[in-house]
């Protein structure tokens, strides 16, 4: 059995539930404000699933490399490995809210200081990859194939912002999630996101503080769920506010699975600008040939359960086309996974997110010329670092058709 914490405070308890289900029940008096989700609010009976995890319990556990890593350290002691005996190794530390202990158990969050700067600054990545994993693995609550992991330097957190607040140095929470990636499966991956997120701030979107380190095998971002006061704000993907598990991330639609949903958790005064950024990262998506723009990869983030949901800021945002040439769409629109015409998102963009047909063509330009400012740092990043000059190359080609097909309708 699992103690499941909101904001710091008991919350309930989560237990398996038949064969392969869950089960999760309220403590008694709970208030209102203790809810795990917004999909799931306080009540006297429980919630349950006959397969798996509930969605918002199943939404930060790692996938892929990361998960069979802890399954061959864990699994011998445990003696089975479900996704119960993965939440239990790293339920103490997670994106969002909700923490996770035994039953019996206190919740003291203690990861390990990793010196940001020195994970920028290190030359050798397969070294620093193997350490960085054995180190940090049980206290990554993040999902994703690729290897992520999450570690603290409070000093560093939020450094790019002189004026900003420092957390206090007894904080022990994860404070910046770092991105690796095996450079003989997806190579040049870091430096390929890292200009994606360039690309998205510049189009006006919100976009955590993000570093490339030197050597260009790690991705350094501040985590945007953590405030100020080392308190965690309330974030939740589309998987969970569409009711799915994580393996279902690639089914549905962009009209449906996310416009229609965000629209119906979109509660602030701020949803007509928030419809607009999500119409603007949908298109950015689409022109960079970004393929992996799933359920998971949306989300909402809120300082209180019951009140305002915003967007998120971006997060997860490549190329994917410089690696998968044939790839398309994550999910459909307008019934396809193929590519947009510029007509289909101005026609996605006036129904479904209620803007002008000005303001969409507005949009739509905005994107492009913030893809073309940044193509021109990614050739400059290849003069000076040649083993990014190919995959920089190919990006490139792939955002001018993307411009051209998808954002001004050449062709059409």
């Amino acid at each position: 059995m699992i103690k499941i914490w909101s904001d710091g405070a008991e919350a309930g308890l989560l237990d398996r539930y038949g064969e392969r289900g869950s089960t999760f029940a309220y403590l008694p008096d709970r208030p209102a404000t203790c809810a795990a989700s917004v999909t799931m609010p306080v009540r006297l009976p429980s919630w349950s699933v006959p397969f798996g995890l509930l969605p918002i319990f199943d939404m930060n556990l790692p996938e892929g490399f990361l998960r069979e890593r802890l399954r061959l350290a864990f699994a011998k002691a445990t003696g089975t490995f479900d996704e119960f005996d993965l939440l239990s190794i790293v339920g103490r530390s997670q994106v969002g809210r909700i923490r996770f202990t035994g039953d019996k158990e206190q919740l003291e969050e203690d990861v390990p200081f990793q010196s940001v700067d020195e994970i920028l600054a290190h030359q050798s990545g397969g070294e620093l990859y193997g350490y960085l994993l054995e180190r940090f693995a049980r206290h990554s609550g993040i999902s994703g194939v690729q290897p992520k992991i999450l570690v603290r330097d409070e000093t560093a957190f939020a450094a790019m912002d002189p004026a900003a607040q420092r957390l206090s140095q007894s904080y022990r929470g994860a404070t910046h999630i770092v991105k690796l990636w095996d450079p003989n499966e997806y190579p040049q991956l870091a430096a390929n996101e890292y200009f994606c997120l360039t690309a998205a701030r510049k189009c006006g979107l919100e976009v955590p503080s993000f570093r490339l380190a030197e050597d260009g095998t790690a991705l350094v971002i501040d985590r945007f769920d953590l405030r100020k006061d080392g308190m965690q704000r309330g974030f939740e993907d589309f998987c969970v506010l569409n009711a799915r598990r994580s393996d279902e991330k690639y089914r549905g639609s962009y009209e449906t699975q996310v416009m229609k949903r965000f629209a119906q958790f979109a509660d602030s005064p701020h949803a007509d600008d928030d419809r607009e950024k999500l119409f603007t990262l949908l298109a950015l998506n689409c022109a960079i040939r970004n393929g992996d723009a799933h359920l998971k990869n949306f989300g909402i983030v809120y300082d209180e359960v019951l009140g305002e949901a915003r967007l998120a800021p971006v997060y997860d945002l490549v190329t994917t086309s410089v690696y998968l040439p044939q790839d398309g769409l994550a999910l459909t629109l307008n019934g396809s996974t193929r590519w947009p015409t510029a007509k289909e998102l101005r026609r996605l963009g006036e129904t479904r997110c209620g803007l002008t047909a000005a303001k969409v063509r507005q949009v739509l330009e905005r994107i492009a010329g913030a893809i073309a400012e940044t193509a021109h740092e990614v050739k400059a990043y290849g003069k000076a670092h040649r083993e990014f000059t190919e995959i920089g190359e190919r990006m490139v080609r792939e955002w001018e058709i993307g411009i051209n097909t998808s954002l001004r309708g050449v062709g059409e």
